[in-house]
């Protein structure tokens, strides 16, 4: 019997929330109960094995913006705990709007969520230049004003505002990964959420976690190499990748080599913050395998993109992985 494709499904924060500065979390179980509906597309339109993966920059920074808040009666929590915090009702969400999705469509299969801890380099130098945003978006003058008022470190975001940034150290083990692996074959695992709990391996073997956000893409990018993974789907805002983007010259690339990547990088077509970790990712994910594709697309785009009609896909060689449908 063949083995089915495993792919690994990275969500963007807008598969999470509303576009509104601070969304209540019934506005983002609605936005995610939408979202499991294109999951359980995927599921029941391909042959593909999957576990899912998101980001939580907006929800992270929320968390650690009422804890700090609220300093003065209950204690500050750091930014590792917000992390897990994150993870938990963030993966709460799917696994029920996923589950939900999946029996209307008479696929019973279990969704669990797996707090996820990931191995950094305490010497990464990340640390010194924060650069991973959480949280809302502000006005230059209000960025300006928390800057001076509590410290924060403060960039603009791609066009978008100005956004606290944190440290945003590279991956280098998934602890959980031997779970994963195991309830791979029976469960959809929502895993390495947030690009996974940051933290630090001591001498002695026990683990710390550190202030930092792990970019979630590049976490993808981690699991699905660790899971053996063919497909590598990262869902974001636009349908496409784009050179020039936002000016009258946008134009739109629907494939792309890692050679590609590696020039366009080099001249400055990707912001960071945003497109930048995306393509990187996806490149990492590939340059190992010739059989691998990642596919960088939007959220309502996606099953397009996985038969091969919208999206950019990024690969050593074009069309290297077949479509299986069910």
């Amino acid at each position: 019997m063949k083995r089915q494709t495993k792919i690994v499904i990275a969500l963007g924060g807008n598969a999470l929330q509303t576009s509104r500065t601070r969304p209540t979390a019934e506005e983002q179980l609605a936005v995610v109960k939408k979202t499991a509906e294109i999951l359980a597309d995927i599921k029941c339109t391909f042959a593909y094995e999957m576990c899912v993966t998101h980001g939580n920059g907006p929800q992270v920074g929320g968390i650690l913006l009422a804890s700090e808040t609220a300093r003065d009666v209950v204690p500050v929590y750091p930014l590792d705990v917000c992390s897990a915090m994150s993870q938990g009702y963030i993966g709460y969400h799917l696994q029920q709007g996923l589950a939900h999705a999946l029996a209307r469509r008479n696929r019973r299969l279990p969704v669990v969520t797996l707090v996820t801890q990931v191995v950094v380099d305490p010497d990464d130098p990340a640390f010194d230049n924060p650069t991973k945003p959480i949280g809302s978006f502000y006005t230059e003058e209000e960025a300006r004003q928390l800057a001076k008022l509590n410290g924060y470190a403060m960039k603009e975001d791609a066009g978008r505002g100005w956004r606290r940034v944190v440290a945003s150290p590279r991956p280098q083990r998934i602890v959980e990964i031997h779970a994963v692996r195991t309830l791979w074959n029976s469960t959809i695992v929502v895993t390495v959420g947030g690009g996974g709990i940051p933290v630090i391996e001591k001498p002695d073997g026990s683990l710390v976690g550190v202030p930092a956000v792990i970019d979630k893409d590049l976490g993808a990018a981690r699991l699905a190499e660790d899971v053996g993974a063919e497909i590598l789907l990262i869902l974001t805002a636009v349908d496409q990748v784009y050179i020039d983007f936002n000016t009258p010259g946008q134009q739109a690339m629907p494939h792309l080599s890692i050679d590609d990547c590696k020039r366009l990088i080099a001249e400055g077509q990707f912001a960071p913050g945003s497109m930048l970790p995306k393509v990187m990712a996806a490149m990492e994910f590939c340059q190992s395998r010739p059989d691998r594709k990642a596919i960088i697309t939007s959220l309502d785009k996606a099953v397009d993109a996985l038969i091969g009609i919208s999206g950019t896909t990024i690969s050593q060689k074009p069309n290297t992985v077949q479509v299986q449908l069910n």
